[in-house]
């Protein structure tokens, strides 16, 4: 038989961890910060964790291997070319261990990261498990942009070379085990949103793998590239460095007065709600990042790395949530929280509130005398199509060009509402008059609003 997989899910940040096992003896895979999910599954399961493993030094988010690896006594498994400051076993292309009836093999797959590993994991009989961390994703590979930009060719051929040495040396029937590709932006490529496949699937549908010319294969991934989260550039020296354990121990409340002088320092005073109910009435200079799948994502891509946090909540649940996310990039602790409505928190001077409108309104109001139609996706985004006359500034660029937002009514618009609501809460708190579109942006393509 084949070895036994678990699946942890991090939909949050579009990734997935694993337990590879014989019911016995567990290899743990790119674990995330929060492992006390791990290890209620190896409870769960009755497993013995003897093997921590890590497909390379994590650019999207703060790894739990460590701490696991020391929590349960199991080898913590890094590639020696890592220059990290913590003990581990160290491991080389063409290495083989051991894990109860398991062989674990290690196989260098570089591209994603220079010295990235994939593991075959099999136990004599049946097909193998191969854990592809950031190399060979369903349908697609990782990014190769995140090492170095000038590097970005380089590593794309090398990307390129190691799906297909993995494909290579893998029958059709193993199983495909990938890191990243579940919404990451550590993914490039044409995912084909499979949420499980063989090698043999990929020999038919991965980029990588049906195209035969790598110049061809190179310039198309190189074009697809889009932005990612500022705060990437943070995760990679920490994972070196080696993280301890997480704290998801409760935030400290504070009181209304503490919070209205927190956000008078200038302080980031972030609102969990619903975008819909932050709009409708919040606190005034509070920033809303409803608590969701992308809340970490695009927190930790816009916040000034190092400020002061504060989370509003509407009750304990909603900041534990929030604080598992953001321990997941690197934000260990935030500074304090708030529960409660916005008028528990405010006096009725405080308060603040700005339109909800649709695209249906934005054709409406376009052309009126200081109207301004402001689209905050992404390049790639803009470059299909957009609503003509309107200003772009792309989101997670929005702090940074605030002197480029014209004067006017901003009708503030991205391809769903959510960076919407980010970029309207953010305007807002800069004094600048809005209005939150919150729509689907395929509506604005179909009704002829928009060049597509």
């Amino acid at each position: 038989m084949s070895p036994q997989v678990e699946v942890i899910e991090t939909s949050e940040l579009g990734d997935r961890s694993y337990i590879a096992h014989d019911g016995v003896s567990a290899v743990v895979v790119d674990p995330q910060r929060d492992i006390d999910r791990v290890a209620e599954l190896l409870d769960t399961r009755g497993l013995t964790c003897v093997m921590v493993v890590e497909t390379h030094i994590h650019n999207d988010y703060v790894t739990g291997g460590l701490a696991l690896a020391q929590r349960t006594g199991a080898r913590y498994v890094v590639a020696a070319a890592d220059d990290v400051a913590f003990a581990r076993h160290a491991v080389r292309d063409g290495d083989e261990l051991t894990a109860g009836r398991l062989r674990v093999r290690v196989v260098a797959t570089p591209g994603h990261t220079d010295t990235h590993l994939a593991y075959v994991v099999d136990d004599g009989d049946g097909p193998a498990a191969v854990f592809t961390g950031g190399s060979l994703l369903y349908g697609s590979v990782g990014r190769t942009d995140l090492v170095d930009p000038d590097r970005t060719e380089e590593l794309t051929r090398a990307q390129f070379r190691s799906a297909r040495r993995l494909s290579e040396i893998s029958g059709a029937e193993d199983a495909v085990y990938p890191t990243h590709g579940f919404g990451s932006f550590c993914s490039s490529g044409s995912s084909t949103g499979a949420a499980s496949g063989t090698m043999g699937d990929e020999r038919r549908h991965n980029d990588a793998l049906t195209e035969t010319d790598e110049d061809a294969f190179v310039a198309r991934l190189v074009a697809g590239l889009t932005a990612y989260p500022r705060y990437y550039a943070h995760m990679g020296a920490r994972n070196r460095q080696g993280p301890g354990p997480a704290d998801l121990s409760p935030v400290e409340e504070v009181s209304p007065e503490e919070l209205r002088k927190r956000i008078a320092a200038g302080e980031w005073v972030v609102d969990l709600r619903d975008r819909t109910a932050y709009a409708a009435e919040h606190l005034a200079g509070s920033i809303g990042i409803a608590l969701g799948q992308q809340f970490a994502t695009y927190l930790g891509w816009l916040i000034p790395w190092g400020t002061p946090l504060t989370l509003i909540g509407e009750d304990a649940g909603q900041v534990t949530a929030a604080q598992r996310q953001l321990v997941r990039i690197g934000i260990d602790r935030p500074d304090g929280s708030a529960l409660g409505s916005p008028r528990d928190l405010a006096g009725s001077d405080e308060l603040r509130r700005y339109p909800q409108v649709t695209f249906a309104d934005v054709a409406e109001a376009r052309g009126r005398d200081g109207v301004v139609v402001l689209d905050v996706r992404r390049d790639d985004e803009r470059a299909h199509g957009h609503i003509p006359g309107s200003v772009h500034i792309p989101m997670h660029s929005l702090l940074e060009r605030l002197d480029d937002v014209p004067e006017g009514q901003l009708w503030v618009h991205c391809a769903a509402g959510f960076r919407a609501s980010i970029a309207a809460s953010l305007l807002d708190r800069g004094g600048y008059d809005v209005v939150f579109v919150d729509d689907e942006y395929a509506g604005a393509v179909s009704s002829g609003l928009a060049t597509g």
